[in-house]
């Protein structure tokens, strides 16, 4: 009977934020594949837990992915995690998760701290759709196809960035987007946590005089929808009022108006509440 892979969440920053049934799969597998077994050693000696590394990133041959099913296969039960966060979202373990789904073998999540939702839930902005960008690709012909692709997006777009290129990311938005709301989400859950919430000029502007430091979550605002042609304002508070009596909640009736009609949520909801 083959064993399962556990995906399994670790701390973005703050160890507390470590849970129970986390320890617990990571003390009772039979190994645990690490992105960086050196960052992975530190949390485990954290919390005493002894148990066998073994690395797997993104330089690993599919040979060594291989060894690591044919182990699962014949019954242990192994761990997948990355440095921080939830592994297998633009990280190696995906390639675990979709060889163990090819073979039938089973695999479990350990949920954990995520800095992507995290980010969208404190940026202030219309969270109700997002979609997650990670890092913009370095060469600059593809760096730019990319962004240009992403100027028509709607949705909340969430970005990850080293420091040392920060400044060029935020010029390169600006050009391509236009003066759009963004927060920039600093060292989220560690000491120096911080949320900055201006336009992508002011962030631009703001870091020529200061000098970036951390890892950085940006969530942009999406391209403003036009209002559609085929529906009114007059026509949008009706929907609105539809779905209120039908059992949703005002902000969750005028989010899904603001889709299906152009509006702004925020319109929508202040139209509403004039009219109660």
């Amino acid at each position: 009977m083959s064993g399962a892979l556990y995906v399994v969440g670790t701390p973005i920053g703050n160890l507390d934020d470590i849970t129970l049934r986390q320890l617990e799969t990571l003390r009772s597998v039979d190994f645990i594949c690490a992105e960086d077994t050196r960052v992975t050693l530190k949390l485990l000696n954290h919390f005493e837990i002894k148990n066998t590394l073994v690395s797997f990133h993104r330089h690993s041959t599919p040979a060594d992915a291989q060894r690591i099913i044919e182990r699962i296969a014949a019954g242990e039960n192994c761990a997948v995690v990355t440095d921080a966060g939830m592994p297998c979202i633009s990280d190696p373990g995906e390639i675990l998760v979709k060889l163990c789904a090819e073979k039938g073998i089973d695999v479990k999540v350990v949920p954990g701290p995520s800095a992507v939702v995290s980010a969208v839930a404190v940026s202030g902005l219309d969270a109700g759709r997002f979609t997650f960008e990670g890092f913009l690709p370095v060469p600059k012909k593809k760096r730019r196809e990319r962004i240009e692709h992403l100027k028509s997006e709607t949705a909340l777009m969430v970005f990850y960035e080293a420091p040392h290129k920060l400044r060029g990311t935020l010029d390169d938005l600006t050009e391509a987007f236009g003066d759009r709301r963004v927060a920039l989400c600093r060292e989220l859950t560690k000491l120096h946590e911080e949320v900055l919430r201006m336009t992508l000029s002011q962030a631009a502007e703001y870091y020529t005089e200061n000098e970036p430091r951390g890892e950085y979550v940006l969530v942009v605002e999406g391209a403003a929808v036009s209002p559609g042609e085929s529906m009114t304002i007059e026509e949008a508070l009706e929907r609105v009022k539809e779905l209120v009596d039908s059992g949703e909640r005002p902000a969750d009736a005028c989010r899904t108006a603001a889709k299906e009609s152009g509006f702004r949520k925020g319109e929508l909801y202040s139209a509403f509440c004039r009219e109660k």
